[in-house]
């Protein structure tokens, strides 16, 4: 990351890390954030891994949307990227991101989460919460 980029950017990314411990109830060891996001929506997934299991954390209406789009925006528009990989390990993180010429997000794929997931985590089981109440499967 050059310097005047990280000067922007890499506050946020502290913040995000807040949130993750946040949404991990303040450890945030473990936690794997993946994140696909375009002009005018966001989809980001948080994991924690727990012993033998992985568990998917609800980030609905967490101030982590927030920090995630405003790092987005805080790209040059032409220098935005499509994908954020955000790796918590102990006390430290790795961020990796992937841009429109690598990966087309526009393209709905549930198999670039998945297959995210499988090269943080290797095979163990995802846990997911239970639907809403009143929710149905198609």
């Amino acid at each position: 990351m050059e310097k005047d980029r990280f000067d922007t950017f890499g506050p946020l990314l502290s913040e995000i890390g807040g949130a993750l411990a946040d949404l991990a109830g303040g450890d945030p060891d473990g936690v794997f954030l993946y994140v696909e996001i375009g002009k005018g929506w966001i989809q980001p997934s948080v994991y924690k891994e727990e012993h033998e299991v992985v568990r998917s954390l609800d980030c609905n209406g967490a101030p982590l949307l927030d920090l995630i789009e405003q790092g987005w925006r805080a790209e040059p528009e032409d220098r935005r990227w499509s994908v954020m990989e955000y790796d918590v390990k102990g006390s430290e993180f790795a961020v990796a991101f992937k841009y429109p010429d690598e990966v087309d997000v526009e393209s709905m794929d549930p198999d670039r989460r998945r297959d995210a997931l499988v090269a943080r985590y290797g095979d163990k089981p995802v846990i997911y919460p239970p639907p809403p109440e009143g929710a149905f499967e198609l």
